[in-house]
């Protein structure tokens, strides 16, 4: 291993130069308006947008989560819920990214939020600040995630203390989010995108030929009860502790588990989310032409497909490598870390897993900057003081930087919290209050304020219901919370809307004519 390699170090201490330049680069720019600071003023490029919202959506969970779930119990999570993502990336560019781009742009919103409300001519803007909290909610959870994963990249690297690192990294990804705004985020997240790339396609390829060639690497993987089946899952022996039993050098599985019609579905149902993600769809309002947006969709959606299945592989042949290494999931979500050390040289290894970092990066960058901007254009000027200006909006998006930042480190405290099951959680909260209102705001003129106010509370708390109270029934319960709680909150945003009285001649009447106009198709 290369603790405290000194060109390990070097390769990582020049990325961060680089992207702390970009911060500082852009923030005069990006300080001139609230509209320049949150979206970049509508004027972000096509492969800018694609790379930076799938950079951003992806996170450490594909370097370190996916390919954690894979190596410990096998191709069947790992293949559906990656199935599922690839699915909903595309679909999501194809039928909302042109419509929010150009709906948003009708009703002067740069949050997310904010257009909610004036979708539905909510003048008390009670929707964008119920928006607001839940995404401040989830977020904070989300940014934990990112965190977890910058403390155990550099506790992994150089063998330091988990808490301290964590702190460390995170403090570097607050700085350069306080300092240059969307235009550093999104810039910084095409550079941590392509390093993304670059360092999976790297790992992956030198992982299979480390460990003797395709059909050895197969062969090995076959042996294990379940591990490359899509209908089964491998299932580890564990000891009283929780950890991976070994025998003889060799890791101990029990009777591989039927992999079912229900699971399948729980994980495909990962796709639903992106409908809901507001690190994406902020993408989307900014980019700077709504014809672009084809462009970026072959983009991002190639992107994310070799990226998921190059994860999937690093953790299943990372199996065939260390084949006892890691005694639970959470441990085996160093596995990328590990294989680059051992397979790279210095200096290139330092390369390579700087894309982790860059994927926890850009990531908390953007719930950071997403969250400071919901609190302050939403709740601040949206409800306490309508008339504040945007030096003002400014000081309160950074003050919501710092609660959140310093939220997302109790979440990312425990070093033993598994990546995978953080971001779960808070793909569920958000899939389900905003994906459901996104679709209806955009495609069902009959929504009502009453509608899509109902079902977003709905889509939240469904989450946490589902997600504390009844998957613990396991059995047909067990099914992944966002998909029952995205159904909820359709079903309620539907019932209300036609149970209340219409939306105002404004509202039909703006929906109307952005829908004739032939622009909303």
């Amino acid at each position: 291993m290369v603790e405290n390699d000194f060109f390990v170090l070097l390769a990582m201490l020049l990325y961060f130069i680089v992207v702390l330049t970009i911060g500082f680069v852009y923030a005069k720019r990006s300080n001139s308006s609230a509209s320049e600071y949150f979206i970049g003023g509508r004027g972000v490029g096509p492969w800018l947008t694609a790379l930076s919202a799938e950079a951003s959506d992806m996170s450490g969970w594909l370097l370190m989560g996916l390919p954690g779930v894979a190596y410990f119990t096998g191709a069947s999570d790992a293949l559906w819920t990656g199935l599922g993502l690839a699915i909903g990336t595309y679909l999501n560019w194809k039928f909302v990214a042109k419509r929010l781009r150009l709906y948003s742009e009708r009703t002067d919103s740069i949050t997310l939020p904010d257009f909610y409300s004036k979708r539905f001519g909510d003048r008390k803007n009670i929707i964008s600040t119920v928006a607001a909290i839940i995404i401040v909610l989830f977020f904070s959870v989300y940014v934990g995630s990112c965190f977890v994963t910058v403390g155990k990249l550099f506790a992994t690297l150089f063998g330091l203390d988990y808490a301290t690192m964590m702190i460390l990294g995170a403090i570097i990804v607050f700085l350069y989010t306080l300092v240059g705004g969307y235009l550093s985020v999104v810039v910084t997240d095409f550079v941590q995108g392509m390093l993304m790339f670059f360092a999976l396609a790297v790992v992956v390829v030198g992982s299979i030929a480390w460990a003797g060639g395709i059909d050895n690497t197969v062969a090995f993987m076959q042996a294990i009860p379940g591990f490359l089946s899509g209908s089964q899952i491998a299932v580890p022996a564990l000891d009283e502790t929780g950890r991976q039993l070994v025998a003889d050098g060799s890791p101990v599985f029990g009777p591989p588990a039927e992999y079912g019609f229900v699971t399948m579905i729980s994980m495909l149902a990962w796709g639903l989310g992106y409908f809901g993600m507001p690190q994406v769809l902020v993408r989307f309002m900014s980019i700077r032409d709504a014809e672009e947006v084809r462009k970026s969709r072959i983009i991002a959606t190639t992107w994310v497909v070799i990226s998921m299945a190059s994860a999937v592989i690093i953790g299943l042949v990372s199996r065939v490598i260390l084949p006892t290494y890691f005694g639970t999931q959470a441990e085996a979500e160093n596995a990328f870390i590990v294989l680059a050390q051992m397979m790279l040289p210095s200096f290139i290894c330092g390369v390579v897993v700087s894309g982790i970092f860059a994927a926890s990066m850009s990531s908390s960058s953007s719930y950071l900057l997403i969250a400071s901007s919901s609190v302050a254009e939403n709740m601040f000027r949206g409800v306490f003081k309508r008339d504040a200006n945007d030096r003002q909006v400014l000081i309160v998006a950074r003050f919501t930087l710092i609660v959140v930042f310093l939220f997302g480190i109790l979440v990312a405290y425990d070093e033993n919290s598994s990546i995978f099951s953080v971001v779960s959680y808070a793909w569920a909260g958000l899939g389900a209050s905003f994906g459901p209102l996104t679709l209806t705001s955009l495609y069902w003129r009959r929504t009502t304020m009453q509608g899509a106010l109902s079902g977003m509370v709905a889509g939240a708390l469904s989450v946490l219901v589902w997600h504390n109270l009844v998957k613990p029934l396991g059995g047909v319960f067990g099914i992944y919370e966002l998909l029952p709680a995205f159904v909820i909150a359709l079903a309620v945003n539907v019932v209300v809307s036609l149970l209340t009285k219409p939306p105002t001649d404004e509202v039909q009447k703006q929906f109307d004519t952005y829908m004739q106009s032939g622009e909303g198709r």
